[in-house]
Parts: structure tokens; sequence; C-alpha cells
């Protein structure tokens, strides 16, 4: 991956993490959401281990050092997103969970200011008001009288908490980009996020009547999340920030929701509505304030 722009590293991660949430909301009545994150992981570790074992080993001392920051990553990163989203597209559709993924550009530059003390400028402000609005327009279903009720769908709400976490993570993962080498991080980060899962896995597994429905969708769905979703994406997504930092590189997670709706509607015949189509529109213009030079 080293010769490879940024550019196609982050445009490859969004149209395999836009596959994701359909993905998701396709087997939810299949797969139960601790489960499918838990197997998930464990294919990503089964694949990963024979290129990342060696690395891993000799740098084992260095993640002992900065074993914060790999619990951090492994919570927000592994185990927290993926597991919020499969929850929440429980009860939101995968164009509404990815329309709000295009806020972590936002939230990144918010957390940033709180945890690093980036000063805001007056542009990313404005950015940040245009892009909240966005969001509390998709979350409310474009009316009016349900923002002013708070009846919010429990859906969204668990989508936004998991979309904090893939900010926190983000950022992170710039801020150690030189301390913490890529490719033996990620492996330790999946060994622990297995880890925090394995409790949740095994409460779900003796409460829930059918965790996994066996089929074909289901087996392929697996797969699909633990190499192409997890794998691939995860690591030319570390990748792409790594060289360009993480408010430059969330920009691209603004192509998500275009993969997501486009395979939506194609593949689980999901509808696009209009509420959707405009509180997206007024995301993504905020982003783009906030990010314009």
């Amino acid at each position: 991956m080293q010769g490879i722009p940024a550019s196609v590293l982050l445009l490859l991660a969004t149209v395999l993490w836009g596959g994701n949430f359909v993905i998701g909301r396709a087997v939810a009545d299949d797969i139960a959401p601790f489960t499918l994150a838990f197997c998930r992981w464990c294919i990503a570790f089964l694949v990963l281990a024979p290129i990342a074992f060696h690395a891993w080993k000799k740098d084992l001392p260095l993640f002992k050092q900065h074993w914060k920051i790999i619990l951090l990553l492994s919570i927000t990163g592994v185990a927290g997103f993926n597991t919020l989203v499969y929850i929440g597209l429980h009860d939101t559709t995968s164009i509404n969970a990815s329309l709000m993924n295009s806020s972590t550009p936002i939230i990144i530059y918010l957390l940033a200011f709180i945890a690093l003390r980036e000063t805001l400028t007056k542009q990313q402000i404005i950015g940040t008001i245009i892009s909240l609005i966005g969001v509390l327009f998709i979350l409310s279903g474009g009316s009016l009288s349900s923002l002013q009720n708070f009846h919010f769908n429990k859906g969204d709400v668990i989508v936004l908490v998991a979309i904090v976490c893939w900010s926190i993570y983000s950022l992170m993962i710039k801020q150690y980009a030189g301390i913490l080498p890529g490719l033996s991080t990620f492996f330790m980060t999946i060994i622990v996020g297995i880890g925090l899962l394995l409790p949740f896995f095994l409460y779900e597994s003796f409460t829930v009547a059918d965790t996994i429905t066996w089929n074909v969708s289901s087996i392929a769905a697996i797969l699909y999340v633990g190499c192409f979703a997890s794998i691939v994406a995860f690591l030319s997504w570390n990748k792409g920030v790594m060289k360009i930092g993480a408010s430059r590189a969330s920009i691209f997670l603004n192509f998500i929701p275009v993969f997501a709706a486009l395979f939506a509607v194609l593949f689980i015949e999901e509808q696009l509505h209009i509420f959707q189509l405009l509180g997206g529109i007024t995301v993504i213009i905020g982003v783009l304030i906030t990010n314009k030079k």
C-alpha cells in the first residue's frame, strides 16, 4: 500500500464500508449483532494472522508501553463502532445510517477542539452548524414535530454513538501514526477487540434463540465483513489517514452514503426518501464548507 495514493486507499475503504452498512441491514434478522461483530473479527484474525504475526510479536513491548491507546483503539474502532452499527441497523435503514456517518468529519473537528485544543475557525463553526442541522433533519425524518418531541428512531441514535466512536478512533490513529506501526497495531487491536466482544457474544448465545440462521446469505455476509469490510477497508483507511491526516481523510466518508444508497436500492430494495436526500446534502455542504481552504 506504500505507493498507492491516499485518495485511492480512502475511496476503496468507503466502497467496502458502504457495502458493510447494506449487508448489516440485510442480515439483521438472520445474525444477532454481537454474533456478527464477533464472527467478523474472528475471520479477520484468522486471515491476518499469517501476515502480521511476526511483526506483532516483535512489537509486543511497544504495545505494552502504550496499552491504554491500544485499548482505546480496540474499544472504539474494533469492538464499538461496528457492533453499535449492527445493533442500530435493527431499527433503522442502511441509507439513514450511512447518511449520518457523513457527520464524522464534524465530530472529528469538535473532538480535536475539545481534546487536542485545536482552534476552530469561523468557517469550521458555520460548517459544523449546517452539518448538524442536516443530521437532525435525518434523525427526525424531516418532521419538525419529531424534533420538538424528541421522538427519534432508537437505531439512528445508536448509530450516532457509533460515529462518535469512529471519530475517536480516527483521531487516535493519526496522533500515534509515528509511534505505533500500522499492520501489527491493527492486529493487536483485533485481538483485544475479540476479547472485549467475547462476553457479549456468549451472553447473546445463551439468551437469543437463534443467533445465526445458517444460509448462503449469512455465510457470505460474515466472509464479506470479515475479509473486505475489516481487513482491506481498515488497512486502506488507516494508511490513508496516516498519509494525509484524520481531518482531510474524513471528507472521503461522504462517499459512504453514496455507495450505501446505491447498493441498498439495487440489492435490498430500500427506498431513498426526500428527507434523507435533503439531510444528506445539507451534511455534505457543511463538511465542504468546513474543509474549504
